[in-house]
């Protein structure tokens, strides 16, 4: 059993940064990072698959980059420009698959981690 566990989440005003961090506790080849606001379905962020080959949102390309460090277990979520619509509980998630799932179809899901931009 995968356990993830988010951090890094707070209030910041447009156009500043956060990074979000991601400890799990065993290794799997597909993490993502996926958002959801009230009211709306929760949609993926930014994924990495097992060959550290990255896939983006259209709306998060250029500002949000994902990392990870297997050696300290952790998944990245690096959010630069950050704009009030990017306000969300973000989750992280892993899938066992080398491949990401397209869709939401991940294994393991974190608590999530609130990010909240202020215009």
């Amino acid at each position: 059993q995968v356990q993830l566990a988010e951090s890094g989440g707070g209030s910041v005003q447009a156009g500043g940064s956060l990074r979000l961090s991601c400890i799990r506790n065993g290794y799997t080849y597909c993490m993502g990072w996926f958002r959801q606001s009230p009211g709306k379905e929760r949609e993926m962020v930014a994924r990495i698959n097992g060959a550290s080959v990255t896939t983006y949102a259209d709306s998060v390309k250029g500002r949000f980059t994902i990392s990870r460090d297997n050696a300290k277990n952790t998944l990245y979520l690096q959010m630069n420009s950050l704009k009030p619509e990017d306000t969300a509980m973000y989750y992280c998630a892993a899938a066992v698959t080398w491949t990401c799932p397209l869709g939401n179809e991940y294994n393991y899901w974190g608590r999530g981690t609130q990010v909240t931009v202020s215009s």
